[in-house]
């Protein structure tokens, strides 16, 4: 990623020379630029780190901030309303940004498949696949049969189609083997710059085992829908493992790292560029993350949750009135607590979810408003004060969510070559790996709660936990599942968890006649309410006609 930011210095500097040359010219030469690079002749190495680089950035932002509330791992106590509350009827997101990394990847495709050059046309396809599953799992029906295809000219593609979201899902799919066949070469038969590789170095066995892997997400998210197709498509991958390799291990999961040089290229939550520490402060850990990770004795609570500051404890023999800090505890005598929820664990305690319209004011916060600190709620590890560096990784595909997509399809019955609790056990192994807490691994698989009991949920719990900080993934489980059973809270301007993001109103005007087919295909629920079929409680395709998740 060095080399990255090295390219972009050196673009830089030959776009001002051009500019120092241009401006010494002729008025009637101002339509030519002679230092200018066209499509046609694009390098596809400097498209590559581009192309990764934003959409990590943009995956980590999505998975670590805007959705962390709603598969609740976290919360805010400020500015809160659509993170905690599901406040999105405004529109809470775009996909703008990704179709604009997806037309840098489509001229990578059209560019490394005119130079024979193997490795980028496998990388492409594979972000092709990774962003156009993500729209679709967003969003529901969108454009992709007709979409990045607007110089061509004509309606047909200035003002494409919604593709329904199985045609999504299955063409996806196929790009995914054809990356797999593109990549299964020996490695030193590419044509590969290392340094424009900022997830894998170059490394083609890696990009193929991202390639089969993302594969097995997909099937699995359409296995409720689509079951004979998924389960034969993991059945075949896994009884042929030379020709479809998968991510088995913490070494060969997909992360990105930051470079940490300033605000954009850094950890979103971090107090090096952020001055007024803001985006830190306001997050704090859910109580329902926090809770579960206590009763299973977790080890990963220590590596993602910073100890209260000051516990709080009630005290029966303090006179009426007692409010008072003595040696690092508050205490306080029971009128002073009384009709007030206050949670007084002595090491972690979490915002409840959606707990109220003001959850700055919780657990006897002193001090509640947009600006104050609260000494008696957990905040994130310090860890994730940084601006890069440790545990501070975009995570793409981790090693633990292959093992439980497997584990769950061994549970359904599928033929598979290991058990539901071999998958199970080796998805809690790598967890801990990615962690770094597999020396806890012997004890905490003893558990109770976490010792393999054979069910869906308990696959499904391991999941979510696992899928800390990769919020996206875990919201996308809970809605093919209901797994874990998260309740809204009494704050939310629903009774159940969101289902998907609405379309945008300038698509929605833009692009009226293919938005307003798509929605005819949207069911309305109970919770859609006044926003009907674009409300983020209808349902899409995916979601339709199974129950899941209410």
């Amino acid at each position: 990623m060095n080399n990255y930011f090295k390219i972009i210095k050196i673009a830089l500097f030959v776009s001002a020379i051009s500019f120092c040359l241009w401006s010494c010219k002729d008025l009637t030469e101002i339509n030519i630029n002679p230092n200018g690079v066209s499509e046609e002749d694009a390098n596809p190495n400097l498209l590559l780190p581009t192309i990764l680089a934003g959409a990590g950035s943009k995956y980590n932002d999505l998975s670590f901030t805007d959705l962390g509330g709603v598969v609740q791992y976290t919360q805010l106590d400020a500015w809160f309303d659509s993170h905690n509350d599901y406040e999105w009827t405004g529109g809470i997101l775009s996909w703008d940004a990704y179709y604009g990394f997806l037309r840098d990847n489509e001229l990578m495709r059209r560019r490394s498949e005119e130079l024979g050059l193997d490795f980028h046309h496998g990388v492409s396809l594979v972000m092709r696949a990774y962003l156009f599953g993500l729209i679709t799992d967003l969003w529901g029906d969108a454009p992709y049969t007709d979409a990045l295809k607007a110089e061509q000219g004509g309606v047909q593609y200035n003002f494409p189609k919604f593709d329904r979201q199985d045609v999504i899902y299955k063409g996806i799919i196929e790009e995914l083997k054809q990356a797999n066949t593109l990549f299964s070469k020996p490695n030193g038969r590419y044509d590969v710059l290392a340094s424009a590789d900022i997830y894998f170095g170059g490394n083609v066995a890696k990009w193929r085992r991202f390639a089969n892997s993302l594969a097995l997400r997909y099937y699995m998210r359409i296995a409720e829908k689509e079951n004979t197709f998924a389960k034969q498509g993991i059945e075949n991958m896994l009884a042929h493992p030379a020709d479809f390799p998968i991510i088995t291990s913490a070494e060969d999961e997909v992360l990105m790292s930051f470079m940490g040089n300033n605000a954009s290229d850094s950890w979103p939550s971090n107090t090096v560029y952020d001055a007024s520490g803001s985006n830190f402060r306001r997050m704090k850990m859910c109580a329902t993350l926090v809770d579960r990770l206590q009763a299973l004795h977790d080890p990963r609570i220590a590596v993602w949750t910073k100890k209260v500051e000051i516990p709080i404890e009630v005290r029966t023999t303090e006179p009426n009135g007692t409010d008072k800090i003595v040696n690092g505890v508050r205490i306080v005598s029971p009128d002073v607590v009384k009709g007030i929820a206050v949670d007084v664990d002595a090491q972690y305690v979490g915002l409840p979810p959606s707990g109220s319209k003001n959850p700055s004011a919780y657990n006897l916060n002193p001090s509640p408003g947009q600006t104050s600190v609260n000494p008696h709620v957990s905040y994130l590890n310090d860890s994730y004060k940084a601006a890069k560096g440790g545990i501070l990784k975009a995570r793409l595909l981790a090693a633990s969510e292959v093992s439980f997509i497997l584990a769950e399809a061994a549970w359904k019955g599928w033929a598979l070559p290991e058990s539901a609790k071999a998958y199970y056990e080796q998805g809690v192994r790598n967890s801990l790996a990615t962690w770094g807490k597999e020396d806890a691994y012997n004890v905490y698989i003893q558990q109770p709660g976490v010792a393999f009991n054979n069910t869906q949920a308990q696959i499904m719990e391991q999941k979510w936990i696992s899928n800390w900080s990769t919020a996206t993934q875990a919201w996308f489980d809970y809605r093919r599942t209901g797994y874990p059973q998260l309740k809204a809270g009494p704050a939310a301007i629903r009774s159940q968890l969101p289902l998907r993001i609405p379309y945008m109103q300038n698509e929605m005007s833009v692009n009226q006649k293919n938005a307003t087919e798509a929605l005819a295909r949207i069911e309305k629920t109970a919770y859609s309410q006044a926003d009907n079929e674009n409300s983020a409680w209808s349902k899409s395709w995916l979601l339709q006609g199974t129950n899941r998740p209410w």
